[in-house]
């Protein structure tokens, strides 16, 4: 990375300041959770967590390890901070999402605390870019309380898979009705729309499906709607494990891929339906 000395010593007193060689792995990762305008930017030790949220029903996480980054400087144990993720997202696209073979355009980011601006840097092919993004105090964030203990079945499958089974969808249904069980169908997706009832089963011998651990058969509906944001980040994924618990709440964990593989996790959160659960 080759900042000049003038903008590392401008910038070397911030609460937070990471570096990254590729800013295309920090875009990639906001691209997956960017279904509403701001996010909610969580930085500790371990890295930066951007929380999405909508309709006090669904939540994703995107996480980016601190390993990720070339530095990773941190003053505080917790910063938190809203962002525009739109604006945020379109400046490292406009300026650091370069198509160019051989190119990678790298990122610099700065914050200093309550009320300061997110400041990007990027440089690419020696151009540097000097972006500024307003911040604001952080919201409360749901807690959804979703532990490994309380996990009652859980699928680890390719995404291939499932991309392929959500592209199929009836789409003019109101809810994807899940089931889960140790017996057959093992895991079932319907749908009830303009077309009928539509089923598709995926065996837990078949070829995609990694790690098949059901213990009680459980059947929950989601409404439909609020499940397609996860489109982006299964679109994005190699692997996803699909959990629910006791509550009937929904996990879906993607398993990403940087350019430089990496490997990054995307996490999203989904309410049962109060109308239909079994």
């Amino acid at each position: 990375m080759s900042f000049s000395s003038q903008l590392d010593d401008e910038h070397n007193d911030y609460q937070l300041m990471t570096k990254i060689d590729n800013a295309k792995n920090v875009l990639h990762l906001l691209k997956a959770v960017n279904f509403r305008d701001t996010a909610t930017v969580f930085a500790s030790s371990n890295g930066l967590k951007v929380t999405v949220e909508e309709a006090k029903c669904i939540q994703a996480n995107a996480f980016i390890q601190s390993d990720m980054f070339q530095e990773y400087s941190i003053r505080e144990d917790v910063i938190t901070f809203k962002v525009n993720l739109n604006v945020f997202v379109e400046c490292l696209n406009i300026f650091g999402g370069s198509s160019t073979p051989g190119i990678t355009p790298a990122l610099k980011m700065c914050y200093n605390g309550y009320g300061s601006p997110l400041i990007l840097l990027l440089e690419e092919a020696g151009v540097l870019t000097d972006c500024s993004i307003r911040t604001q105090e952080a919201d409360d964030t749901l807690d959804f309380n979703f532990c490994n203990t309380g996990v009652i079945n859980k699928v680890i499958m390719r995404s291939e898979c499932l991309k392929e089974v959500f592209s199929e969808l009836d789409m003019s249904s109101d809810v994807l009705e899940i089931l889960m069980s140790p017996d057959p169908p093992y895991f079932r997706l319907s749908t009830f729309g303009n077309y009928g009832t539509n089923h598709t089963d995926i065996p837990r011998d078949s070829d995609m499906v990694e790690n098949f651990s059901c213990t009680q058969t459980m059947t929950q509906r989601y409404k439909l709607s609020l499940l397609r944001p996860s489109i982006k980040p299964l679109s994005a994924s190699q692997k996803v494990s699909v959990r629910t618990d006791e509550r009937g709440f929904l996990c879906l964990q993607f398993m990403i891929k940087t350019e430089d593989n990496h490997i990054c996790f995307v996490e999203f959160f989904c309410c049962p339906d109060e109308e239909g659960s079994e």
